[in-house]
């Protein structure tokens, strides 16, 4: 029933926990395919391991891990797609749960689970803006993501039909970042977008972040960043005020690092002017109205006490662990 696909990249110290998880899975129908994405590490010997005859590891050159999912969605067998990166993982009953979720809306085009973020070792769930007493069911993607600005669909826990996902040709390679968000948005467009309401999936944050595909520190040029690469959207956030408050809110977020450190400015500031700051967070438009250099400084010294808090919060759990 499921095809799983894992990039792998310089993921080492984390595969075999994401394999395991899904060889742990309470439902069996499933191949489990592993896109090599030209790892430098001994990643694929650690997956070479397991005996399981259901694994599949396929090496590419390195090209991103858009390149890797389309390679892995290429090669797979069965009618459903399911992804999971190579540092997160599963709870034991995540593929039974969403048979159970595909079974009772069959025509919907994403099907996601909730999640939790591991940080220093400790587990948060997600505030998905989800209704009050909210459990499974349809969900109005854009406003759903709005509320809280928390992602509802996180691509390790998210499954898609596999003739869906080559509707839309899949994840587009030029996109570094943002490239799953980038799809679930044309999906979103056409198809119905089902929600289960219960922790699933795990997304681990204690990852190096040079490898992590989300870096706090990195700038991307305009090709490779989702953010300069939604115009394909305009017709549809005329016609769609959901959507249009969303990618407002992501763009204001997004580019608030690039318009404070002078990166992209022309790509930047074009984005910038179509912007309805009334959808913006007061927060958010202070750091767009005060000077660049005061609020460089507020970042830093934010992002200093955060550094201090984490480390303090990864002795105290090593020194009690």
């Amino acid at each position: 029933m499921f095809s799983i696909i894992i990039p792998l990249y310089n993921k080492a110290a984390h595969i075999k926990k994401a394999v395991q998880s899904v060889l742990d899975q309470t439902f069996s129908q499933f191949e489990l395919i592993i896109i090599n994405d030209g790892s430098g590490d001994n990643g694929p010997d650690i997956v070479k391991a397991f005996s399981d005859p259901r694994i599949r590891l396929i090496d590419q050159p390195n090209s991103g891990v858009s390149t890797a999912r389309n390679n892995g969605v290429r090669a797979a067998t069965f009618e459903y797609i399911a992804f999971l990166d190579a540092d997160d993982w599963w709870a034991p009953d995540y593929l039974e749960a969403m048979k159970g979720l595909i079974e009772s809306h069959p025509e919907a085009g994403i099907y996601a689970a909730k999640y939790a973020v591991v940080k220093n070792g400790r587990k948060t769930e997600a505030v998905i803006g989800l209704p009050e007493g909210f459990t499974s069911g349809y969900i109005n993607y854009f406003v759903t993501y709005s509320r809280t600005m928390w992602m509802p669909l996180h691509c390790s826990s998210t499954i898609l039909p596999k003739a869906v996902f080559l509707e839309q040709k899949g994840f587009k390679p030029d996109l570094k970042l943002g490239e799953d968000f980038e799809l679930w948005v044309r999906i979103a467009l056409s198809h119905p977008v089902v929600f289960l309401n219960k922790v699933l999936m795990y997304y681990n944050q204690d990852v190096d972040v040079t490898i992590r595909g989300v870096n706090p520190a990195k700038f991307h040029p305009p090709h490779a960043h989702y953010i300069y690469n939604l115009a394909q959207f305009s017709r549809d956030e005329q016609k769609n005020s959901d959507l249009k408050k969303l990618l407002d809110k992501l763009r204001a977020q997004a580019l608030l690092k690039y318009h404070l450190h002078g990166v992209n400015p022309d790509e930047t500031d074009q984005i910038l002017k179509i912007i309805d700051f009334d959808n913006i967070s007061a927060a958010i438009k202070r750091q767009y109205d005060y000077p660049k250099q005061v609020i460089r400084l507020y970042l830093y010294i934010k992002t200093l006490l955060s550094v201090i808090k984490q480390w303090f919060l990864r002795t105290f759990f090593a020194a009690y662990n």
